[in-house]
């Protein structure tokens, strides 16, 4: 489980394509504190450190992981948020993040908000997946790339969220133009909630 507070960005170094699956290779400042078997958030998707050594670090995704997400779109160099797992004791600063990402996103338009942007994202909407609480609410929390933000002016199938100079400098969202694909998780509090209310009517 994770918050959605991005701890930096990492940079890919290696791409290695076994069958079905990817293997990644990155690099980031804690890399070193890493351990086997541990969860690490990447661009919102939890995946599985195989192998550390130094300042790298491995996962592997597989077929239906780069399937829902933009892990196979990357290429060497690219920056990727990565986020370790959620301590119990600690503060939820973000909301609650899965790190099971529900679908893709493409950016639609980049704005100036006066020392910020507001950046729009448009995604499939499907009726049957909104009734089981895949759609997004004004001031409800949805992840983007990993990064906890607020939805600003949703429709079916679009949405904005304000990002401050802060989050633009320290994730990729530095990166993220008009045509960028991102990686969506909607709110897990609104897929129990739909769950509810579907299951008595």
């Amino acid at each position: 489980m994770f918050s959605g507070i991005i701890e930096e960005f990492a940079i890919v170094e290696a791409i290695r394509h076994d069958k079905e699956n990817i293997h990644f290779t990155l690099s980031c400042s804690f890399a070193h504190e890493l351990g086997i078997d541990q969860s690490v958030s990447h661009n919102g998707v939890c995946l599985t450190v195989v192998e550390q050594e130094g300042n790298r670090y491995t996962v592997t995704a597989m077929q239906e992981t780069l399937k829902r997400s933009n892990l196979g779109l990357l290429k060497i160099g690219d920056k990727v948020n990565v986020e370790r797992s959620m301590l119990m004791n600690g503060r939820l600063d973000g909301h609650i993040v899965q790190g099971h990402v529900d679908m893709t996103a493409r950016c639609t338009a980049v704005e100036d908000a006066d020392g910020s942007k507001y950046f729009t994202f448009k995604y499939d909407f499907d009726r049957e997946m909104a009734r089981r609480g895949y759609f997004t609410v004004d001031k409800g929390s949805v992840t983007v790339n990993g990064v906890s933000l607020t939805v600003c002016e949703p429709t079916d199938d679009t949405f904005k969220v304000a990002i401050i100079p802060y989050t633009l400098e320290h994730t990729n969202f530095c990166d993220i133009e008009v045509g960028s694909v991102v990686n969506l998780e909607f709110d897990i509090l609104g897929k129990y909630i739909a769950r509810l209310q579907n299951a008595f009517l």
